[in-house]
């Protein structure tokens, strides 16, 4: 199977599906992949207004080199709607990131790290030619019972013509409902991304599942609001831990 097709099916199976912490939240949290181990999740995520919609699917892969120390590479293949062009596909943009926790007391349940993430312009739908770099800082706090608070943010250089640079924050609550089951809410904000954009405000519900020791489905979603019009944004995963 084309790896093309693949990615197809992921997107369709995301959106069947929904239409820890980071996945499925768009709130990231300080916690790096362990020493060793990996998380890989076969995605969907997208955010739509009216007839409208940007969707991502591809493949997640985080991978844990060192001791506090994580690896990421997302590889998405993009999908588009409009009323006047219809639907569209092509290659996404491809992320690479490294996540660096600095801190870590377990005594207090405190952890905080750097996120830093390279976006190529490997897009054959946007229009950008430059790539983008995000430099967030993340901090959590764990609580007795299941229940975890984490957020934070960051800087985003968007270079281009026509873009400018932009300011992010997020942050969210999750809690372990029985053994196999953790729901969480996030609310996030982000600065307009273009000179001629608009700030984005963003809520969203989240639920992880547990299927097995292995992997997981990790559905959120919520509304976007973007200057008195409401749209709504998804993110749907089957996560494999390893």
């Amino acid at each position: 199977m084309k790896i093309g097709h693949l990615l197809v099916m992921l997107a369709l199976l995301g959106r069947a599906a929904a239409a820890g912490a980071g996945p499925p939240y768009l709130t990231d949290d300080p916690m790096p992949t362990d020493l060793g181990h990996w998380e890989i999740y076969a995605f969907s995520t997208g955010e739509g207004f009216g007839p409208a919609l940007d969707d991502e699917a591809g493949i997640d892969l985080n991978y844990g080199p060192l001791d506090g120390v994580q690896l990421t590479a997302t590889l998405p293949m993009a999908i588009s709607h409009d009323s006047t062009i219809g639907w569209r596909s092509g290659t996404g943009d491809v992320e690479l990131a490294v996540k660096y926790r600095f801190i870590d007391d377990e005594a207090k349940g405190f952890s905080a790290a750097i996120f830093p993430r390279l976006i190529l312009p490997t897009s054959s739908l946007a229009s950008h030619e430059h790539a983008q770099l995000l430099l967030p800082v993340w901090v959590g706090k764990d609580f007795k019972g299941g229940t975890s608070l984490f957020g934070g943010g960051g800087y985003e250089v968007n270079p281009g013509r026509g873009n400018r640079n932009f300011w992010q924050a997020a942050i969210a609550l999750t809690k372990d409902v029985g053994k196999d089951l953790n729901l969480g809410v996030e609310v996030s904000r982000q600065g307009p991304d273009t000179t001629a954009g608009m700030a984005q405000t963003r809520a969203g519900v989240g639920a992880t599942v547990r299927l097995s020791k292995h992997e997981a489905l990790l559905l959120s979603g919520g509304p976007t609001w973007v200057d008195r019009r409401t749209g709504y944004h998804f993110y749907g995963s089957l996560g494999l831990f390893f």
